[in-house]
């Protein structure tokens, strides 16, 4: 470490001391044109809240091309909405388990569960008797 301090001709503790921490984080990522962005996502989002990012992109990148413009990544496009709160809820799959506690629940007493199994074998040999027969 001497010698790279050496080198650099700083101060060995200085050299240390900067490896420890990490560098100074970085604030949120914007470009000029975001403002602009946004401005044509509003009316687009407006119109049609239940979209998400994608759909919203390809809206906006048929109405940019129908106006002789560049397209949108969608990524900023998302970037955009997440950051001024216009993205929908995340959507997870969970849904209430059933219990499965082998139950069977009938609709009236006295009925009995059977399979279709048996009737098909039993329609088919009758079907295969009849040819023989006939």
């Amino acid at each position: 470490m001497s010698t790279v301090a050496k080198v650099l001709s700083v101060s060995r503790s200085n050299l240390i001391e900067r490896t420890g921490k990490p560098s100074k984080p970085r604030g949120p990522y914007r470009k000029p044109d975001d403002l602009a962005l946004l401005a044509e996502l509003r009316p687009i989002i407006d119109e049609r809240p239940t979209y998400g990012y994608r759909r919203v992109t390809a809206l906006l990148n048929r109405q940019r091309r129908n106006e002789g413009k560049s397209v949108v990544n969608a990524k900023r496009v998302l970037r955009v909405m997440q950051q001024n709160g216009l993205t929908l809820q995340k959507h997870t799959a969970l849904r209430p388990t059933r219990t499965h506690d082998g139950v069977v629940v009938a609709l009236r007493s006295n009925i009995r569960w059977c399979s279709d199994h048996g009737d098909q074998q039993c329609l088919i040999r009758s079907m295969i008797a009849a040819r023989s027969c006939g």
